[in-house]
């Protein structure tokens, strides 16, 4: 006990703040996970205006492989807390790793900033007061796709992946619908690769329905595509296929569907203000591609630690940084977010776009509609507190 105790002061005196960064580095959720570190680096690069300081401390960025293993993601974050003596945690990228994370945010009574994991539960019923989140939830991603579809007359069946993302999207998705009508929901699992038996169960459900008829289509990470369910042939049953936003490589897909509409969380090209300016111009100089979705959110999640490290001067205590994190606004690439102060649900812009097709371009391009500002979502409280 002497010696843990010994350690803590020695870290406590050698004027570092460390940050684990717990993603699920390896799995199906890989390519989401490398953006969103890519982003967290930028983000504390950006708001410490290169120096990696706070308050005349260094950052240390610490990372931690949670593989989308839910058991992996909880012993890593307690090795984080534990053994890397880490002060605050981001991460991770998977719903379901997140879930058996916030357990061990509370037992070790430290904060877990959530990025970019989605489930309403991790902010609703399963939420603790150690629990901030910069990604977007299922509500808000099911509110701002409603205003791209909810209309009287439209009738909508659902295809989404058999897990925590979702489902509770899903759920989401139908409570934010008001005039349309949800008559099927297809839930398959996350690693389909044949999506012929669900679409043909959601064929079967829409092509004698009256109005206009749509699949809409939740899915999450780099295993099977199931925007092949365009290849049955759905137009002559007169059904659409829309979804929301997504990583440039996923859109690939979207260039079949040249008018589709839906919401996004992000798009290199939608939000105008210095903070993006900077992330586009820099990103491509270094990578020579324009910043993604995940790469938004890991700068964001970033902005926000460094933001609370400054109005706290550097002191890494849990409670003073709870205070002072909830309710805080902070600037990202989208433009303020805002924590809210009862479920830290970081309150933000969304995006309703219709797809462009551009030959020069290789995906489709989400050309913004409107922006749906936080005023205009009544994004639900979830955590019955």
């Amino acid at each position: 006990m002497v010696m843990a105790c010994a350690a803590v002061a020695v870290h406590a005196q050698s004027g570092e703040i460390r940050i684990a960064h717990v993603y699920d580095k390896t799995g199906p959720l890989e390519a989401y996970a490398k953006q969103t570190h890519v982003g967290l680096m930028m983000g504390l690069e950006y708001a410490t205006g290169g120096t990696m300081t706070v308050a005349g401390k260094r950052l240390v960025v610490i990372e931690k492989d949670s593989q989308f293993k839910p058991d992996v993601g909880a012993k890593e974050l307690a090795a984080a807390y534990a053994d890397d003596k880490a002060d605050i945690a981001i991460g991770p990228t998977g719903s379901g790793v997140a879930l058996a994370m916030l357990p061990v945010a509370e037992e070790y009574r430290k904060i877990l900033l959530v990025e970019p994991a989605v489930a309403d539960s991790i902010t609703g019923d399963k939420w603790n007061r150690y629990i901030f989140r910069t990604g977007r939830n299922s509500s808000q991603d099911a509110i701002s796709n409603a205003v791209a579809l909810d209309k009287p007359g439209t009738v909508i069946a659902t295809l989404a992946q058999d897990y925590a993302f979702g489902r509770d999207g899903v759920k989401a998705f139908k409570e934010a619908i008001k005039h349309a009508k949800v008559v099927h929901e297809e839930y398959l699992p996350t690693n389909t690769t044949d999506f012929t038996a669900g679409a043909q169960r959601l064929i079967d459900r829409l092509k004698d329905q009256p109005g206009r008829k749509v699949i809409w289509i939740l899915w999450a990470g780099g295993g099977g595509n199931p925007f092949k369910i365009a290849d049955l042939d759905l137009q002559r049953y007169g059904i659409e296929i829309a979804t929301g936003g997504n990583i440039l490589p996923a859109m690939v897909a979207y260039k079949q569907f040249p008018g589709m509409e839906g919401a996004t969380y992000y798009y290199y090209d939608i939000p105008k203000n210095p903070v993006n300016q900077w992330l586009v111009s820099e990103h491509q100089k270094r990578f020579n591609a324009p910043p993604d979705f995940f790469t938004a959110g890991g700068m964001a999640a970033g902005m926000a630690v460094v933001e609370a490290l400054k109005r706290t001067q550097g002191d890494t205590n849990t409670n003073k940084l709870i205070a002072t994190m909830a309710g805080m606004t902070f600037d990202t690439p989208k433009g303020p977010m805002t924590f809210r102060k009862e479920d830290h649900q970081a309150m933000q812009s969304m995006y309703h776009f219709r797809i462009k097709v551009d030959p020069n371009v290789a995906w489709g391009i989400p050309e913004l509609v409107r922006e749906i500002k936080p005023s205009d979502m009544n994004v639900p409280i979830r955590n019955q507190r």
